[in-house]
């Protein structure tokens, strides 16, 4: 017999069955999908956008942002929306440390229009967490930073 042949052994699979096994990686990944979906949830900036003939308008929702760390850029028919929040909250009970802790936030989105937008006559407002946007449309291609009032 030709010793390069694998061997068949049908029922090997069925001798190498491990239902304790198997069962604790099913709740392995149970446990670990809430926590990614989560995250994916937490990371990805939610907006809606309209449209009129003469603009378009965005609402992104920037929840805990300051409008200092909002940044829009617009590039012809591009926009970005970038945010970042950092939270620092220390106490201290003479020199030993009871608590620390410290969390930061990036948020970042680009996307196309089907117009050039134009820069300079566009506003950009944020409150109660909601960056809102009035993009009006433009022939001609400008780039240009819009700031946060």
């Amino acid at each position: 017999m030709n010793r390069d042949l694998p061997s068949l052994a049908p029922l090997s699979d069925v001798a190498r069955f491990d239902p304790i096994g198997s069962f604790e990686d099913l709740l392995r990944e149970i446990r670990q999908a809430p926590l990614g979906r989560w995250m994916e949830a937490r990371q990805m900036m939610k907006m809606d956008v309209s449209e009129n003939e003469s603009s378009y308008t965005v609402k992104a929702e920037l929840p805990g942002m300051k409008k200092e760390n909002i940044k829009v850029d617009v590039d012809g028919n591009k926009v970005s929306i970038a945010a970042e929040a950092s939270e620092n909250q220390e106490e201290k009970n003479g020199d030993t440390w009871i608590r620390c802790e410290r969390s930061s936030e990036r948020l970042h989105r680009v996307f196309s229009l089907a117009h050039e937008v134009d820069g300079e006559k566009s506003v950009a407002r944020y409150e109660d967490g909601v960056l809102t946007l009035v993009l009006l449309k433009k022939n001609g291609k400008q780039s240009r930073q819009i700031n946060v009032q």
